[in-house]
């Protein structure tokens, strides 16, 4: 695995400007950078390079960022962080339904998004600690969670695929099982102090993830809301390594 100051980042933007004053502020503080104008540019790269983070703007001409952010997320599993010049909640709530996993308003400092970069690819494992890479495996309801791997298998065997909050947010519930856990508390497990400062944000990764691992996600039986308080994990979550 790469380390964190090889780790190769895509910024995909119409703006040349931004292109250029990114590649250099990013190169300047360790990571490799590679530059896209379009969404073509974009597949031709990710054909021929590994990313570690796709930095994505919204606003641009032909396929905008929702939708290649849109299909992306269909095929691969690297982290994404939008720039969006929109200061409206819903399209960054948009960004996030569509797999994005942390986002950027324009105009920005370059060093926010340097911490949301590394911050990414801390959540990825980019960094991690060697205690932290070698985390535990869980079953709860049939279901299998390797942390290390960060593999999710159904009780009926299959992979599930997750994003990387997504992935995140079922570790922490599954570490601290039946118990309450505000949205303060998972943002802290899932992004960090440096990232999403909207309690939506949490409310729509726990949407998604229903989608994908309750039988019935209008009536969740694993992820319940605890009304003024936070969401409860109500399974019982064995060590899958004992």
């Amino acid at each position: 695995m790469a380390r964190p100051e090889q780790s190769h980042i895509l910024i995909v933007d119409d703006d040349r400007q931004i292109r250029t004053m990114l590649a250099r502020y990013l190169g300047d503080n360790g990571l490799r950078v590679t530059s896209a104008e379009d969404g073509r540019r974009m597949a031709e790269l990710m054909a021929r390079f590994r990313f570690d983070v796709v930095v994505l703007d919204v606003m641009m001409p032909g396929d905008d960022g929702f939708t290649l952010c849109r299909r992306l997320r269909a095929e691969s599993h690297v982290p994404i962080i939008l720039l969006t010049a929109r200061s409206d909640e819903t399209d960054r709530v948009v960004g996030l339904e569509l797999g994005a996993d942390d986002y950027v308003a324009k105009p920005f400092n370059p060093r926010e998004l340097l911490a949301r970069i590394r911050s990414a690819l801390r959540r990825a494992g980019m960094n991690a600690a060697p205690q932290e890479a070698a985390a535990s495996r869980f079953r709860f309801a049939g279901w299998t969670l390797d942390a290390s791997r960060r593999t999710l298998v159904s009780p009926a065997g299959s992979l599930v695929d997750l994003t990387t909050g997504e992935f995140d947010l079922l570790v922490a519930l599954a570490r601290h099982p039946q118990q309450v856990l505000s949205r303060d508390q998972l943002l802290d497990h899932v992004h960090g102090r440096s990232s999403f400062n909207i309690d939506r944000s949490i409310d729509v990764q726990i949407s998604r993830l229903r989608r994908k691992i309750e039988a019935d996600p209008q009536a969740p039986a694993l992820v319940k809301t605890v009304r003024n308080g936070g969401y409860f994990f109500s399974a019982e979550v064995t060590d899958a390594a004992a």
